[in-house]
């Protein structure tokens, strides 16, 4: 990245302000993450280290603007400049994330990182400008909601009236495996293995027709994000059979990359895996729990509903650049629906030797 970028429409858009919108440098990645730290907006995947995770798994380009009024950082949105040999090219905040739009001291401000991520994408010919996240882009923005939905949940700090929050039907499985745990058959593991975590997070997606990310990927989280990274298991008769990547940031446990296997329901160790973090968490003094983004009407979308939460649908925020239409990159498009079902029956060895080459085109 350069820290001398200035587009031409950026300077017309700033004329009679203040705000200097460039792109950032690796040099301002500790004041950045400042910036995100304070910032009520700020959430975790607005921190810089996925810069370099994106770029080093995937091969995206990190264009990560910063607004600054005098030495101050005032804005910043996180951009990735996104080449899929499938889709296209495409500027997006933050691929692979539930967030990472703009953020800023005020609605001018949003705007300049909104018009200075619309110039970059003119300027490099993109087909479109993504934006996740909450903010009010103007009317020449196209928004997309319906799709996907995110899930937070605030924990009380007495276990049994956390317990008494959870619907009835759910309680009792909690319940139930619980008790299957007191007796030994299920038991929790912290001790960040990425091999075994890699390998049953693989397996459970092929199951779901998706192709699962290049391990580099997971490694690059574990060495950008050492602190806020943990990694989950569930045994069930010492068989490891549900794995968990999950992220603490500010007052947060984000529940991001599950996995399971087969024999994973009958044991009830999803049941039993959920409820040990949601507690592990209150104990470690975090008070919300977010369960991550879910494609509305999918499995692991009405398996959140069924902990009472309800859904918050996400909305993401479109500028054409030279597509004509809004893409529609997801397994439940009926165009990927013969893919996904034809990647469910691949040999798993096959499936994880091809998924991370084509991981990159569905940011």
């Amino acid at each position: 990245m350069t820290s001398t970028f200035k587009s031409a429409a950026c300077e017309a858009a700033h004329a009679s302000s203040t705000v200097d919108v460039r792109l950032s440098s690796p040099s301002d990645a500790k004041e950045w993450d400042h910036y995100v730290d304070q910032h009520p907006m700020g959430t975790f995947f607005h921190l810089y280290g996925w810069a370099a995770v994106s770029a080093n798994a995937y091969g995206y380009e990190p264009l990560y603007l910063v607004a600054r009024r005098g030495p101050k950082i005032v804005g910043v949105l996180p951009l990735l400049d996104v080449r899929s040999p499938l889709l296209g090219r495409s500027i997006i905040s933050t691929a692979f994330t539930t967030g990472g739009g703009p953020i800023g001291d005020d609605d001018a401000i949003l705007d300049a990182l909104a018009e200075a991520a619309v110039a970059l994408g003119r300027e490099r010919r993109v087909k479109y400008v993504e934006l996740r996240g909450d903010w009010k882009a103007d009317p020449t923005w196209l928004v997309k909601s319906g799709k996907y939905a995110t899930f937070n949940y605030h924990m009380p700090q007495d276990e049994a009236e956390n317990l008494s929050l959870i619907p009835r039907r759910r309680r009792a499985q909690i319940r139930k495996a619980i008790k299957s745990a007191n007796e030994g058959a299920l038991q929790m593991r912290y001790d960040q293995d990425p091999d075994l975590f890699y390998r049953l997070y693989a397996r459970a997606l092929r199951n779901h027709g998706t192709p699962v990310f290049p391990k580099k990927f997971l490694t690059g989280l574990a060495q950008a994000f050492s602190t806020e990274v943990e990694i989950s298991f569930v045994e069930f008769e010492g068989a490891p059979v549900a794995t968990l990547l999950s992220f603490y940031y500010k007052d947060a446990m984000i529940l991001y990359y599950a996995g399971s296997s087969p024999e994973a329901k009958a044991a009830r160790a999803n049941d039993y895996h959920y409820w040990s973090l949601m507690r592990r968490a209150v104990e470690r003094g975090y008070t919300t729990l977010d369960f991550g983004r879910s494609k509305i009407g999918t499995g692991p979308y009405h398996f959140k509903t069924l902990w009472g939460i309800d859904p918050e649908p996400l909305s993401y925020q479109y500028k054409l650049i030279t597509a004509q239409n809004m893409p529609d990159v997801n397994p439940n498009n009926p165009k990927f629906y013969y893919f996904t079902k034809a990647w469910q029956h691949l040999p798993l060895p096959v499936a994880n030797t091809i998924g991370p080459l084509l991981a990159p085109n569905f940011p």
